[in-house]
């Protein structure tokens, strides 16, 4: 536990980290403190003006509405979040790579945003054909692999409802969400990858619906094949989109329509589920992503997070999709099967930007700096922290290891949290 003379200690840094020159000339946003007071001063046009860079069924009547404690945005406008990460890439970017998936064992698949499109239309289909609609609750179980976010972006597509739980969650865990939420559908892989080693997700989930009694079916995404046996109302993720059309056309969804809940973690008390919507949350996180992380066209961003934090939401799924940009996301640990994994892989792609969290750069520290040597690094232009403080030991070492001492990068702590969706 951190004690009251370390915290003074730490508060006491004074050293000041300037982003280079050509990063500063290039960025997105060029005068924080104008686009900070138009925010302020111009709510509703500075606000107006971004969603207008996104696609749309009908306009809203007005842009917000703060009627206290709730508050709402683009009032009666029409839209759909996934129409806006998928459909409208379509005609210039169909054969661009939306999602490049990394394994432990180096196996990787890559997703453009044509193929993408007919995954997630494919499987959508196939919830509707077991009944799920607008407004039904389907919860997500699953390892950080892209039938994860297919699984995702096909419940917004017909605007069920989805809420992903952290694929590391206990039995009590998973139970209380799906009743918490009354699911009507609960998606899982039959296992997770994790150092080399098998997490056995079904059997979790086996033991969590025999207390679930508004689940109607349970889609099992089945790595190890017929090895993983179906019980009563399961059915396999694969077959459940083979015969399926790759056209769905996106359901019309109010913008104040729910879009996902997603639990805090219960850190300070009782999970509590946070609802997020689809106008609201596409524009916040639209903006955000490509202000903030300074998103350029041909990027290739890497988030370490995971689906089942907000972060994984916003930052491996969603606002990487809008933004047209190629999202990086890899199953297990930064650290495993070899401690220069992480540099080779900024190497290997030619990763622009990454989000990631202090633990994991105290985690690269601890084997020292010889790793990094025998990677070129050059292409990482941001390195972005969250998720918890960002001690100067780390930052330092981050600053001068993957920012090359900002001859080429620069690093960014921030803070989120579930409740504001970034």
């Amino acid at each position: 536990m951190v004690q009251k003379g370390q915290i003074d200690h730490l508060l006491q840094e004074s050293a000041i980290i300037v982003p280079p020159d050509n990063l500063k000339q290039a960025a997105n946003l060029q005068n924080y403190e104008k686009e900070y007071a138009d925010s302020i001063n111009n709510t509703e046009g500075f606000w107006e003006n971004i969603a207008k860079e996104l696609s749309w069924f009908s306009p809203w009547e007005s842009v917000y509405e703060n009627t206290y404690p709730t508050f709402k945005w683009f009032l009666n406008g029409k839209c759909n979040i996934t129409y806006n990460a998928l459909d409208r890439h379509l005609e210039h970017n169909k054969n661009k790579v939306a999602f490049l998936w990394l394994a432990e064992d180096g196996s990787e698949r890559s997703f453009t945003y044509g193929r993408l499109y007919s995954l997630v239309n494919k499987f959508a289909n196939g919830l509707k054909q077991i009944g799920v609609q607008k407004g039904d609750k389907v919860v997500i179980y699953m390892p950080l692999t892209p039938e994860g976010a297919i699984a995702m972006l096909a419940c917004a597509r017909i605007g069920a409802v989805h809420s992903v739980v952290y694929a590391g969650f206990s039995v009590g865990a998973l139970a209380d969400r799906i009743n918490d939420i009354d699911a009507k559908v609960l998606i899982t892989g039959d296992i997770g990858i994790r150092r080399g080693g098998h997490i056995d997700l079904k059997a979790i989930a086996d033991e969590a619906i025999k207390s679930c009694p508004t689940l109607t079916n349970t889609i099992v995404w089945r790595r190890l094949g017929e090895k993983t046996t179906l019980k009563s109302k399961q059915l396999d993720f694969d077959e459940l989109m083979n015969n399926q059309s790759p056209h769905c056309d996106a359901e019309i969804m109010d913008s104040e329509d729910p879009l996902y809940v997603l639990y805090t973690s219960g850190t300070t008390g009782k999970p509590k589920g946070i609802l997020h919507v689809h106008g609201g949350y596409m524009v916040g996180t639209y903006y955000h992503f490509k202000t903030f992380w300074d998103i350029k066209e041909n990027d290739v961003f890497w988030c370490t997070s995971d689906i089942g934090w907000v972060v994984g939401h916003s930052y491996i799924v969603y606002a990487p999709l809008i933004t047209g940009t190629t999202t990086i996301f890899r199953e297990g640990t930064i650290d495993y099967p070899e401690p220069d994994i992480f540099y080779n892989i900024i190497e290997k792609y030619g990763v622009n930007v990454i989000f990631t969290a202090p633990t994991a750069l105290r985690m690269l520290m601890r084997y020292g700096d010889k790793n990094s040597k025998k990677y070129d690094l050059t292409s990482l232009r941001y390195l972005t922290c969250a998720g918890e403080p960002l001690n100067p030991e780390a930052l330092k070492w981050a600053y001068k290891i993957l920012c090359g001492n900002g001859e080429w990068g620069h690093i960014v702590d921030n803070w989120w949290q579930t409740e504001t969706g970034a």
